[in-house]
């Protein structure tokens, strides 16, 4: 193969595993950086590490600087006679200030990375998780209040592109472009709910209720994981949403309130049983 087209396929190769990562909803092997951002929270905190990232290699490269200039300068051959000098009050506030400065130019940001991704005022409709040993419950409060469990489709029963280990056999489905508050809760032990792609990790707590939003931008499939070690079969609590356009979003909404019991709708026998005493 000529020089120039070798050099073509391998140049192809690297940025197809440098780019490709990037543009999936779901980790794939030897993936670089994180997923592409579909929220406007991962936009933020994909700015906000882009920032850090510059902060810690020009740290790392004065750092290294300093100390090859320090071997070079003060070697023994250079500086036969070392210095006796015990203060250096130019370089003791210097030393002090820079990284106030630094604290201060991350800690702007952060703050404000904090409070947007924390809550929001006014949400279109609400999504409800709730982690169980080892599986996801999800409640619709918004509509109708039907609730559902996803849990993890078994290898074996895969079918057509399903990933493994990823897939669940109830996706969370959710609007595109609308504003959406997360609530999550748990039923036994510590569980959390994280979607890398949306810029949600939030912890699932027996007892307690958690609350975040997302809002995403592109229509496709999500995956993520429990990220709480919660037991023996943490590794197979997959979560997968699907972010669909509002029609499409609708239709199943109808669907799911046939489809799946309602969460506090009462027992069909009890109601039975209060029309005989009323008769």
């Amino acid at each position: 193969m000529p020089f120039k087209s070798t050099f073509a396929v391998l140049s192809s190769a690297w940025l197809a595993l440098i780019t490709f990562p990037a543009f999936a909803a779901e980790p794939v092997p030897w993936q670089l950086g994180f997923q592409a951002a579909a929220s406007s929270s991962m936009q933020a905190i994909d700015s906000f590490h882009n920032l850090l990232l510059v902060i810690s290699a020009a740290i790392v490269v004065l750092v290294i600087g300093l100390l090859l200039y320090v071997i070079w300068r003060f070697s023994e051959k250079r500086n036969p006679t070392p210095s006796q000098t015990t203060h250096n009050t130019v370089l003791e506030v210097a030393w002090t200030t820079v990284p106030i400065i630094l604290l201060v130019i991350i800690a702007i940001p952060s703050f404000k990375l904090l409070f947007f991704s924390d809550r929001i005022e006014t949400a279109d409709l609400t999504l409800k998780a709730i982690g169980r040993q080892w599986y996801w419950t999800y409640e619709y409060p918004d509509h109708g209040n039907f609730t559902f469990d996803a849990n993890m489709i078994q290898t074996k029963d895969l079918q057509g592109d399903q990933r493994r280990l990823m897939e669940t056999d109830n996706r969370v489905v959710l609007p595109v472009g609308k504003n959406i508050r997360l609530l999550f809760t748990a039923s036994d032990v510590l569980h959390s709910w994280a979607v890398p792609a949306f810029g949600v990790k939030l912890d699932a707590v027996p007892g307690r209720l958690n609350e975040t939003w997302v809002r995403v931008e592109k229509e496709g499939v999500y995956y993520g994981f429990c990220s709480e070690l919660c037991g023996v079969n943490h590794s197979f609590m997959p979560i997968a949403v699907e972010v669909v356009s509002q029609e499409r979003f609708e239709a199943w909404v109808k669907e799911a309130q046939t489809k799946f019991a309602r969460a506090g709708a009462p027992d069909a026998s009890l109601a039975l049983a209060q029309r005989a005493v009323a008769r």
